[in-house]
């Protein structure tokens, strides 16, 4: 059972019984208009009377409310005044009722308030008292004594109080006089009082005239004609079993059902005995209501009752016997409730769009009612669970729905809100009411991007005003509030002008490069994008952007070695004595981009003796294909081409000389002679001695040099001082490119012999790599500087020609 109390949560329900703990000033007022006043007819300073002002009752729109949703009357918001509407019948308001008293309200919307009042109609005397029968028709025996009482049937009037019939006459009265009795309801009945003896065989009938006169000024009357039959002595009247019956029906009986048997009887014999039963009296709405059986005294339903129309039904039945002798009794039919009447719900006030921040606030202020009564008509309202709603009472029978917080449009932007009434009866009735609530949206939440960074790749040498590229960002709220617009924020980095690299679509965030951009000067580069809503007041949100430049093949190889410097080339040597796979040079190259468009390959494009060298694709190694012969020229002019791997692929050609020689110098000694021939061949021997050991010690006063560069450097670092030992800059276009080139960790420097020297005379490559490409990075301005002074030496062989 308690996994089902869980399940099935019960409604949040109030109760409408509830004690006002207090009443204001209004709920006691009450005014008083007489029926048929006319239209317009002033009541009341309304304004006076709620000690408001009039422009105050017209800015909260004050208005008059009745329960039975009907403008009995109407108000003046440019004076204040209470005015008759419509003529009012109280006949027609409230019957038979006193006094008549119609409830209202006055609502003041803005703030919310509601005060009760009373308006009483009263009576006036616009109705005249009406007999049933035009004609009344008495049997009396010859021997009545005087002092009898005959019962006749009133007369009607619709008016209440003084206005309604006060008294009954008889004329001419030579032998009756008539009283007037009161009965339980109020009514006045009149009696017919015999005053003397009635003799039929000198008089048959009279014919006497009955007048009702009411009590307002002037009186009004109504009459009747009582015609008097004389009968011969009949001297036994019928006699009814009881006098009073009193029965209880409830009011959803089908019709023809049986409410009561009268019974009545006779004495007398014959046609004395003879009993007829018939309504003494009745109005329209008996007669219309109930049928009597003359002869049996059934009485039965012939019309559908409701007790919120008739609550009970008195009437007077007749017993006659043939003769005219009649006696009376009183039937009472009280109409037994059932809850037949469903809840009526009547919305006062709705407010349908409320703000999504605000916090407690009146949605709809509502009243309720049900026209059964006891459990019938007490009631209970609720609603659903799932909404941040409640229901708190307000005045007798009025229910304020009310907010039980601030609200989130972005939760929930529409609630269905159903008010449920129900009474107590068996079975239980219920009406339901359905409320839609919309929330309206606040700016209360700030753009977001779809991602907090954003990578995009543009290739370089792009066109101006191409699109690289779109961020993105949404925003939970509605309207204007969601409307998003982007910008460009400032850079963080001073030095980078974002302004002339890229531009933003404030509608719809997409990117745009305004200039071609160039991988080598700039590979990437980061900025942030703002977005701000258009809401009062705005939000807003940032995202970074990182752009990065793809490298184009847009930049052919460059040779660095040999220079292509437009100098006298140089010329390798190469002994006839090399074998096949001798090293006679290597080609060294670069290229400005990077990865695929960097890679490098090698190939001999032009040989003066086909099929004698090869070239290495990888490393532009220059090679001895196969082993030198006699007949092989002494002189050798190759064309390498440098081709890189993009697409399309860019190359460069360069061109070496290759000179066969003997020996190292057996190119350039004169031939050999005599003695004084040996002694100059002894005497250049040592030459060359000494020019070794004076490269030797160059090479050893670099590397000291070197040395100290690097610890001044240091030291300086440290102290932050200055180092008197002069430092040069190295050419700066030289570099690994991404492990693609061709430079090796020691660069090669060759010793060329200048092409038609007679003496043997060396000469350093002091610059084979002219600067083309701007300064080195910081890592390669601190290579070991054996790099840039270290060279390799060609094996050098001395040879004495012996005879």
């Amino acid at each position: 059972m308690e996994a089902e109390k869980e399940r099935f949560p019960r409604p949040r329900q109030v109760l409408l019984l509830f004690v006002m703990l207090s009443q204001t000033w209004a709920e006691r007022k009450g005014y008083t208009v007489a029926e048929e006043t006319e239209s317009g007819s002033f009541v009341t300073n309304l304004a006076k009377d709620l000690g408001l002002g009039v422009r105050e009752m017209s800015w909260r729109r004050a208005r008059v409310i009745f329960n039975n949703n009907k403008n009995h009357l109407q108000l003046n918001l440019h004076t204040g005044d209470l005015q008759v509407n419509e003529k009012l019948d109280r006949e027609e308001l409230c019957g038979p009722a006193e006094p008549c008293v119609l409830h209202f309200q006055v609502l003041l919307e803005e703030p919310l308030e509601v005060y009760k009042f009373k308006l009483l109609v009263s009576d006036i005397n616009d109705n005249s008292p009406v007999f049933p029968d035009a004609e009344m028709i008495l049997k009396i025996m010859e021997n009545t004594p005087p002092g009898t009482v005959f019962p006749l049937k009133n007369a009607q009037d619709l008016d209440v109080g003084v206005n309604n019939i006060q008294n009954y006459t008889i004329y001419p009265n030579s032998h009756f006089h008539v009283l007037t009795h009161n009965g339980s309801e109020g009514r006045k009945y009149p009696e017919l009082v015999l005053d003397k003896s009635l003799d039929r065989e000198e008089q048959t009938e009279l014919r006497l005239t009955l007048m009702a006169v009411d009590g307002g000024a002037p009186p009004k009357s109504g009459t009747a004609l009582v015609l008097i039959d004389i009968l011969d002595i009949n001297d036994n009247a019928p006699e009814f079993a009881q006098p009073l019956y009193q029965v209880q029906i409830s009011e959803n009986s089908p019709l023809e059902s049986l409410v009561v048997a009268v019974s009545a009887r006779d004495l007398d014999t014959g046609i004395h005995g003879e009993i007829f039963y018939s309504f003494f009296y009745s109005d329209d709405e008996i007669a219309k209501t109930f049928a009597l059986n003359e002869l049996t005294g059934e009485i039965k339903i012939i019309r559908k009752l409701d007790f919120e129309k008739t609550e009970s039904y008195e009437m007077d039945i007749k017993a006659s016997d043939g003769t005219g002798l009649s006696g009376k009794c009183t039937v009472i039919v009280q109409v037994m409730d059932i809850n037949d009447n469903v809840p009526e719900l009547t919305m006062v006030s709705v407010l349908n769009h409320i703000p999504e921040n605000s916090p407690e606030i009146t949605v709809a202020l509502f009243s309720i009612q049900d026209r059964d009564s006891g459990e019938n008509g007490r009631m209970v309202c609720s609603i659903q669970d799932n909404v941040p709603f409640v229901l708190k009472p307000s005045l007798e029978n009025f229910y304020r729905l009310v907010t039980e917080g601030a609200l989130d449009r972005e939760s929930r932007a529409e609630y269905n809100i159903t008010i449920t009434v129900t009474d107590l009866g068996t079975p239980r009735l219920k009406t339901e009411h359905t409320i839609t609530v919309l929330v309206s949206d606040v700016n209360d939440n700030a753009p977001a991007f779809s991602q907090p960074s954003y990578t995009l790749f543009v290739p370089e040498n792009n066109s101006p005003a191409l699109h690289i590229g779109s961020v993105s960002a949404t925003d939970r709220d509605s309207g204007s509030n969601a409307q998003v617009t982007y910008s460009l924020l400032p850079p963080r980095d001073p030095h980078l002008p974002l302004a002339s690299l890229v531009s933003i679509n404030a509608d719809n965030g997409q990117l745009f490069a305004l200039r071609s951009l160039d991988f080598e000067a700039l590979r990437a580069f980061e900025f942030r994008v703002g977005a701000a809503d258009r809401g009062s007041p705005a939000l807003r949100s940032e995202a970074l952007v990182r752009v990065a430049v793809l490298d184009d093949n847009d930049n052919p190889p460059f040779v660095l070695y040999p220079p292509q410097n437009g100098s006298a080339p140089c010329t390798e040597l190469l002994p006839r004595a090399a074998e096949a796979g001798y090293l006679v040079s290597k080609v060294v190259a670069v290229d400005g981009d990077s990865g695929q468009n960097a890679w490098l390959s090698f190939q001999l494009l032009k040989a003066t003796e086909p099929g004698l060298f090869s070239v290495w694709p990888h490393n532009g190694e220059v090679r001895t294909a196969r082993p030198l012969g006699e007949r092989d020229a002494a002189r050798h002019r190759l064309v390498v081409l440098v081709r890189d791997s993009g697409e399309p692929a860019l190359s460069a050609s360069v061109t070496l000389h290759v000179l066969l020689v003997d020996g190292f110098s057996q190119p350039y000694l004169p031939p050999p002679e005599a003695a004084p021939a040996q002694a100059q061949a002894d005497s250049l021997t040592v030459y060359l001695v000494v020019a070794l050991a004076a490269v030797s010690s160059l090479f050893l006063f670099s590397v000291l040099l070197f040395v100290a560069v690097r610890l001044c450097r240091r030291d300086r670092a440290a102290s932050g001082g200055r180092c008197s030992v002069p430092e040069g800059r190295f050419p700066g276009h030289l570099g690994d490119i991404s492990g693609t080139g061709t430079l090796s960790q020691s660069y090669q420097y060759e010793v060329c012999l200048r092409e038609g020297s007679e003496t043997s005379e060396f000469k350093f490559l002091e610059s084979v790599m002219p600067n083309q490409h701007g300064a080195l990075n910081d890592v390669e301005e601190k290579s070991d500087f054996v790099k840039w002074l270290g060279f390799n030496l060609k094996s050098v062989e001395v040879s004495e020609h012996s005879g």
